[in-house]
Parts: C-alpha cells; structure tokens; sequence
C-alpha cells in the first residue's frame, strides 16, 4: 500500500502530465489514501480534468475537490451569451436530443433540465455546457426516462460487471428501485469503484446512482 506522501507525489505527476491542466496552481494533499485538491483554474473544464486526472491514480480511496474557478478577466461572459452558446451546442451535437433540455445560467452558474432517454444523452449535454467560456459550474438535472423494470436494470448491471476483466462480480451487491440503483460490496481499488459506477449509469433508465461501494 502507497504511502500519503507517495500518492501525493503520484497525483502531482498525475496532473503535470495532464495537457488540459495548469498544475502549478493546484496544490495536493493526502491523508489515508484520501486526496485533496485544493488552489484555482481558469475553466469548469480544467477543474474536471483535474478531478479525473487525480482519480486515474492507482492508490486513491477518495476525492475532497476544493479548486475554485477564477475567469481571466478578458474570458468573462454574460449569463445570456453563455446560454445561447450552450444552446448552439446543444442543436449542433448528434448526441444531445434537440429541444429537449432546458438552460439557465445565473452568475456563469449552469442549471440543465429536462427529460432524455439515456444516461449517455444526460453526460453529452453536461460535458458540452462545460467547455464554454465563462462557466463556473454545471448543475445537471437532466432526468432520464425511465424504459426498463428494477430487475431488468440490476441483471443487465451485474452481466456487466461479469463482462469486466477489471472487476470481481461476487463483491458488488446491486440494487434497483425504480430508475434509482443503489451499489454496495468492497473493491480493493478507486478505479475499480468507477468502473462499477460507469456500469451501473449505462444501463437504461436509470437516472440516479446511489456508489456505497467501500474501496479497501
């Protein structure tokens, strides 16, 4: 097992080796595997990439994110430019259904609403708001139309997991109630909790997932 230091060390690695991160404004630290990242970027897209680049690394049990969005001051935008250009996106991608998802932006602050038919439609539409400048944050709070009964949704989530050479099946316990599934068991690394929570967001009609998978 790394040690705190080691991890730190490795996230910092991480990050530098991350092209879409300006890592000499982010600071890390490490505590029982759990990694905290703290400092500023310029972008909501840089804050992300950070998030994931820190989560790639073999050893962290948990993620305390703290980094504070600061726009440089010629990147500023008004609330109704932003959402037109989310808007444009939105009509320009083939993987965001057309008008069905509402935008609001307060404070460069993005709220997505609406219905779609997949979890995939809802990331789409999240990851795309969150490249235009003068973003600071996105709340997605996109549903996803329910098309499958609980049982269905468990058994196509755990035949998943069977198919995932990263994953032992037998330690993951799912649950479905309604769209809203529910993961729980030990894993014995934080990319193998991922993987069980990608599984689960990709089955249809589930529209919330409740990760209690213990990471040991």
């Amino acid at each position: 097992m790394k040690s705190d230091s080691q991890l730190q060390q490795d996230v910092m690695d991480e990050l530098q080796w991350e092209p879409r991160v300006h890592h000499a404004n982010i600071g890390v630290a490490a505590k029982d595997g759990v990694i905290t990242l703290s400092g500023f970027v310029g972008s909501y897209a840089e804050k992300i990439a950070a998030e994931k680049a820190a989560r790639r690394v073999k050893g962290v049990r948990g993620l305390a994110e703290e980094i504070e969005v600061r726009l440089d001051s010629d990147a500023k935008t008004a609330d109704p430019e932003i959402a037109k250009r989310i808007a444009d996106m939105f009509d320009w991608s083939a993987m965001v259904p057309k008008h069905k998802i509402g935008v609001k932006v307060e404070h460069g602050w993005v709220t997505l609403t609406g219905t779609v038919d997949g979890h995939f439609q809802r990331k789409s539409a999240s990851d795309l708001a969150s490249r235009i400048s003068g973003v600071r944050g996105v709340s997605n709070q996109i549903e996803v139309r329910a098309a499958a009964s609980p049982s269905d949704i468990r058994e196509r989530i755990m035949a998943a997991f069977r198919r995932n050479a990263d994953l032992d099946a037998s330690t993951i316990t799912v649950a479905a109630d309604g769209n809203t599934v529910r993961l729980g068991g030990k894993v014995h690394a934080w990319y193998e909790r991922r993987i069980a929570e990608r599984a689960a967001w990709s089955a249809p009609g589930v529209n919330r997932v409740e990760d209690n998978i213990i990471v040991v």
